[in-house]
């Protein structure tokens, strides 16, 4: 089997909710009701977009965000969804659906190469698409098989993946650090308190991943 991690340009309601934001949302999508997770600050037109279109069964509201049930399965008022592409060349979605940065992220698993490359084709006639990864799946878990490193790693946002990969990369978890977080603030042109948040929440979401792990 194969895999492949795209981004789609789609301009949906979910993608301009993260432009220009650290906001993520991941979608599971069911046939009856969707299930959405919201973490960031997501402008409140999205809430009122679901409101509208399918209304909101069920809500839980935290420290860093939301999750909500919707009313019923949003695909069916869209016109940007991946599924006629998927069925018309012998692809699967891997969920969840995750938009950040203003972009749709999917996974879609293929028997053979070759289905995936049709697929790419198709889609990219319609939308603008970027490859993340693509691999062969040649390991099997009992618990989840399609585990990979990917799926261990923690959702970080755009700005958390930039800061966090800046800090290692320039040394600033060597012993002694070799630069300061005004240095890095400096270089990502934001503000120290801003990127020093970033930096947090990057290094806050790695920990609850791995510890169980250790």
């Amino acid at each position: 089997m194969y895999q492949a991690t795209l981004r789609i340009d789609s301009d949906t309601p979910y993608e301009r909710a993260t432009a220009g934001s650290d906001a993520r949302i991941e979608l599971w999508c069911n046939s009856h009701c969707d299930l959405l997770s919201i973490d960031g600050d997501v402008d409140d037109d999205v809430f009122d977009y679901i409101e509208r279109t399918v209304g909101v069964y069920n809500e839980l509201r935290g420290e860093h965000g939301r999750v909500i049930i919707t009313g019923a399965c949003l695909k069916a008022h869209s016109d940007h969804n991946v599924e006629p592409y998927l069925e018309a060349n012998n692809c699967l979605l891997v969920p969840p659906i995750r938009y950040e940065g203003g972009t749709k992220r999917v996974r879609v698993l293929a028997s053979r190469s070759e289905d995936l490359t049709s697929f790419y084709t198709d889609i990219t006639e319609s939308y603008d698409v970027h490859v993340d990864s693509k691999r062969a799946i040649t390991e099997v878990f009992a618990d989840q098989p399609l585990l990979s490193l990917e799926s261990l790693l923690p959702s970080l946002s755009p700005r958390q993946r930039e800061t966090f990969t800046l800090a290692y990369e320039e040394g600033y978890y060597e012993i002694p650090r070799q630069t300061t977080t005004t240095e890095l603030a400096e270089a990502v042109g934001i503000e120290r308190r801003t990127l020093e948040h970033h930096l947090r929440r990057a290094e806050q979401k790695l920990a609850e991943a791995f510890v169980g792990l250790l």
